[in-house]
């Protein structure tokens, strides 16, 4: 292990405890206590990764950030307050950018920081694996990060996990709905607010199904992120936090720090948060979602779309409908954050397509919107 870290904080005290916390984790580190001094060594030392501060004085961390993923792009996670006004300025983070953020525990200066740790060090972990995704219109075509794919060619030597990945990228079947699309269920957790962002733009006002998100987040987040998305999209996104009705071109987004599920009521779906199993790893839970949806509706009628992520959740139960008649899109790896979820679907023989993060809003209307 050789990579560099970049720790950006303007508390001495900060950078002190995570520098010498990733060094005795075998890590070369640099600091910063700004984002002015942040660019100048990002330019200097080309590090692999970068821990960077929202809230510091001269530059913050949003501006820097936007100058990093312009100029030199590099995995970045953001070291964040759960206060609400640090959970919108971390999903403009992640929009702008950023692979994953760590909450500080104590706010902005935390002395106990160390609790942090476990967290901090498990996403540094999976930033240096991840592809660094730059925000851009729909329309912009996806092209490879040099520098990236360098750094994933010298780890290649030195993560085993790297050479067992797939190299699947975009995969069309001209397959065609046998019955009216009732639900998407959308699943995604690491990277997925600039990709949801990219996904719902391309989703019409008057699209003729609901549409609803697990997206692996505490629920001051999600708050949030349906707050930002319902301001940056033509069509409508709630954030459900009670039994809901589920209605035609509307987005729902599940609430945090708990689970979803789809039910039937008086003849129409619900969305209905439930409190978080503990027989499942991530929250809100994809495969409890669409576990739910698979008995809430006919399988012909779901459409289930596998976004970002890392682990599996939601991959089993996807594959399962499709087996069952529903449709399935898996996010190719050419444009994923982290390939981890979808390539568990594919692995699965779950999915029915294979497309790019801005390819497949094209193909839900093209599937949903068929009689409209």
């Amino acid at each position: 292990m050789n990579e560099l870290i970049l720790v950006v904080d303007d508390s001495a005290l900060m950078r002190k405890h995570i520098g010498e916390f990733l060094r005795q984790q075998g890590y070369r580190v640099e600091i910063a206590r700004n984002g002015e001094e942040c660019l100048e060594k990002v330019q200097h030392f080309q590090p692999d990764a970068i821990t960077l501060d929202i809230n510091m004085p001269v530059m913050d961390g949003l501006t820097c950030l936007s100058h990093i993923m312009e100029r030199n792009p590099c995995p970045t996670v953001m070291l964040s307050s759960l206060t609400k006004r640090g959970a919108m300025s971390t999903i403009e983070a992640i929009q702008l950018g950023a692979v994953d953020y760590v909450c500080k525990p104590g706010g902005t200066v935390s002395l106990n920081i160390n609790e942090a740790f476990p967290d901090l060090l498990s996403k540094i972990r999976i930033a240096l694996r991840a592809r660094v995704k730059r925000p851009r219109t729909v329309s912009e075509p996806t092209a490879p990060n040099t520098k990236t794919a360098e750094r994933r060619s010298r780890q290649h030597t030195v993560r085993p996990v790297q050479e067992a990945r797939t190299a699947v990228q975009e995969k069309v079947i001209n397959i065609e709905p046998s019955a009216d699309i009732d639900l998407i269920v959308v699943g995604v957790s690491t990277g997925g607010p600039s990709t949801l962002e990219e996904l719902l733009r391309g989703l019409p006002a008057n699209f003729k199904a609901p549409v609803v998100i697990a997206q692996h987040m505490p629920a001051t987040f999600t708050h949030n992120l349906a707050k930002r998305l319902n301001g940056l999209v033509s069509i409508q996104v709630e954030h459900v936090e009670r039994m809901t009705s589920l209605e035609p071109g509307k987005v729902y987004i599940a609430r945090g720090d708990a689970d979803i599920l789809i039910q039937r009521r008086n003849g129409k779906l619900v969305a209905q948060p439930a409190p978080s199993s503990e027989n499942h790893l991530w929250h809100p839970s994809v495969s409890r979602m669409v576990e739910s949806a698979g008995k809430a509706t006919q399988a012909k009628r779901i459409v289930c779309v596998q976004l970002t992520g890392m682990g599996n959740d939601g991959a089993q139960e996807m594959a399962h409908l499709k087996q069952q008649g529903a449709l399935t899109i898996a996010e190719s790896e050419e444009t994923a954050v982290v390939f981890g979820m979808p390539q568990e679907l594919i692995k699965k023989n779950g999915a029915s397509c294979v497309l790019p993060s801005h390819k497949v809003a094209n193909q839900l209307v093209k599937w949903v919107m068929r009689t409209a």
